[in-house]
């Protein structure tokens, strides 16, 4: 189904949920039972959200990652090519998993199109290799319907990796079916001195060649694929920034099934945000549109600000079970500040709403129309809001603002249309 279709097949459930809602309600319940009915559709069970999560993960291609190398080997800077990350983002998004392996789920843990498994103080002669294999081993032991894949990072100067081919032998081993990719990294701490960027990808160079022959050939046997990349930070000033993704992505296409292949070059796509966004947006509406409902069948109570109270904390708690699913943990402060953030010159725009329960049955009406298009639009702003800070980068009230006045405005009208 194209966004188009998506888009108008969600406007015609919200439009006839605020139907059947506002003319039940007007017609049967007075003031305090709404308010009964409505605390009792107030919260969300957990049992209920994570039904949702677990009906969308099912469908989702996820890949796991497991990065095997030492500390500086570029392992980071893989996940940030990857998913287009900051790296402090990335550096706070690593979670403990075991003893010795941390964890970083991209976009969130609840939804997770690609997770890294990283090996922590590799190459530490404190460290009991065989304690981290076991680990690992017990960690790959799970069944799971994800696609695996190992990645093997290594610096193009760095000899001294028998510890880490150590893993790497018995973890093939074990598991000689999941495919595994050598990537050497660093590239250009071996460049000629005269050289000072990237030259055209693949480097060809007489002492970068020999270092990349020793390092494949010590790891002979135990990898699928192997590649040269070079993925530095802005202010290194080597450009490209990440030398060599074209390669990495399209070895680890080739390695994973035809899914989750898919899934890759869709997050290297100009327009990988908006797909991402699309599947995280389609299970928040999931969430909205109960939120909206309740809004409208609160608002169609027949006096003038008697429900705006519950009826601003029920947006507070959709925002904040939004953020949730986005991974962002919000307290109901927190959620109350992003409601004002990202919805300007609504507030207003509520009280008047409110003064024209005035009019008679009318006003009434017109006053739950908004309310649950209003609603509506809040949720939708909220994903843009937690879509930004989720890939990084600095929520835009004002664009965030641009997306919520139409979709209130077309709910609005076609709503008015069905009543």
């Amino acid at each position: 189904m194209t966004e188009q279709g998506n888009d108008n097949s969600w406007k015609k459930k919200v439009t006839g949920a605020f139907n059947q809602a506002t003319d039940k309600l007007t017609q049967i319940l007075p003031v305090e039972q709404v308010t009964q009915t409505v605390e009792q559709w107030f919260s969300v069970s957990d049992t209920q959200v994570a039904e949702i999560l677990e009906s969308i993960r099912a469908e989702l291609p996820t890949t796991e990652a497991l990065l095997l190398g030492k500390p500086q080997a570029g392992k980071s800077s893989i996940v940030r090519g990857l998913t287009g990350v900051s790296a402090e983002i990335i550096g706070q998004g690593f979670r403990p998993h075991t003893q010795n392996t941390q964890r970083y789920a991209y976009p969130s843990q609840d939804l997770p199109l690609l997770i890294f498994t990283d090996t922590v103080g590799l190459g530490d002669v404190s460290q009991d290799t065989e304690t981290i294999i076991q680990e690992l081993i017990g960690d790959l032991q799970q069944e799971t319907t994800k696609a695996r894949v190992l990645i093997i990072t290594v610096k193009i100067n760095d000899f001294a990796t028998d510890t880490l081919r150590q893993i790497a032998q018995k973890l093939r081993q074990q598991y000689p079916n999941i495919p595994c990719l050598l990537v050497v990294t660093c590239l250009h701490e071996v460049y000629p001195p005269e050289i000072a960027n990237h030259p055209n990808y693949p480097p060809d160079y007489l002492d970068l060649n020999r270092a990349f022959i020793a390092i494949k050939e010590n790891f002979l046997g135990l990898y699928n694929r192997a590649i040269l990349i070079d993925f530095t930070l802005e202010e290194d000033d080597y450009f490209p920034v990440f030398y060599g993704l074209e390669a990495l992505r399209d070895n680890l296409v080739e390695l994973l099934p035809e899914a989750e292949s898919k899934a890759i070059y869709q997050l290297l796509d100009q327009q990988a945000g908006e797909k991402l966004g699309t599947i995280y947006r389609d299970a928040g509406r999931r969430y909205i549109l109960p939120f909206s409902i309740m809004a409208a069948t609160l608002a169609a109570v027949p006096l003038p600000f008697a429900t705006m109270p519950v009826l601003t904390a029920l947006q507070v708690s959709m925002v904040g079970l939004l953020g949730k699913l986005y991974g962002q943990t919000v307290t109901p402060s927190q959620a109350g500040g992003i409601v004002s953030t990202i919805a300007g010159g609504f507030i207003a725009q509520a009280v008047s709403r409110e003064l024209i329960k005035f009019i008679p049955g009318f006003g009434s009406a017109i006053a739950a129309s908004w309310a649950g298009a209003y609603t509506w639009a809040l949720g939708e702003a909220a994903c843009v809001y937690f879509g930004d800070l989720m890939g990084g980068k600095k929520p835009d009230p004002q664009k965030i603002q641009t997306v919520m006045e139409p979709i209130f405005r077309n709910l609005t009208i076609t709503h008015q249309e069905k009543s």
